[in-house]
């Protein structure tokens, strides 16, 4: 009998000695090589058309396009592309977004090598892979109503320390409407003021400063 093929990696980062690091991983194990490499968002959807490797691990913050925006770009021409998140952001909202634009798995940049290779192993056998701490950190707010697009953009501003005139003249609303978001926007997060509300935002990655 033939070994089976090994299974392709593909490795998104923009870190080069965080590439070698997954590099080194990735072709110690028996069953698999590694495909290609790519530091940037554009790059990466070019090398996957070229290499339609079996699973990329894609780093989450890219210089020039977010990884979430590259795997919906890779998935709308390759349906079938399994994804792994590879990121050191812990907050809900961004596992969300992943998991909602096609990741098969989330895995946090601290990650043990062999766990790292078995999250692959399992997304290139069709299952997901998500740690149970991330699983953990989604179930918490799981049901909670989350912010609408105009809540973060006012948040943003909050965050920027814009007082709620200002606020409401950038965004061409009232100050009476930005103040009506601000309240929504900390009952949402169950904050108690407008800097708690950015301070968990940020944690949960709801919003990048």
């Amino acid at each position: 009998m033939t070994d089976p093929a090994p299974i392709r990696v593909f490795s998104v980062d923009d870190h080069p000695l965080l590439r070698e690091g997954i590099a080194a991983v990735i072709n110690s194990q028996p069953d698999m090589q590694l495909s290609g490499q790519a530091s940037t968002g554009r790059d990466a959807i070019q090398q996957f058309r070229a290499h339609r490797p079996d699973v990329t691990l894609m780093d989450l913050r890219l210089p020039d396009i977010s990884g979430i925006d590259v795997m919906i770009a890779i998935r709308s021409e390759f349906p079938d592309a399994r994804i792994i998140m590879f990121t050191t952001f812990e907050g809900d909202a961004e596992i969300q977004r992943a998991l909602a634009a096609g990741a098969r798995g989330y895995v946090l940049k601290n990650t043990p090598p062999k766990e790292l290779a078995d999250a692959i192993r399992r997304v290139h056998a069709g299952r997901k892979s998500i740690p149970p701490d991330v699983a953990g950190r989604l179930a918490e707010h799981v049901g909670q109503e989350l912010l609408t697009e105009r809540e973060k953009d006012v948040l943003l501003h909050v965050a920027a320390g814009s007082r709620n005139r200002d606020i409401g003249e950038r965004l061409l609303i009232s100050e009476e409407t930005v103040k009506v978001h601000v309240r929504h926007i900390m009952e949402k997060l169950g904050a108690s003021d407008r800097t708690e509300a950015v301070t968990i935002a940020i944690r949960r990655g709801i919003i990048q400063l």
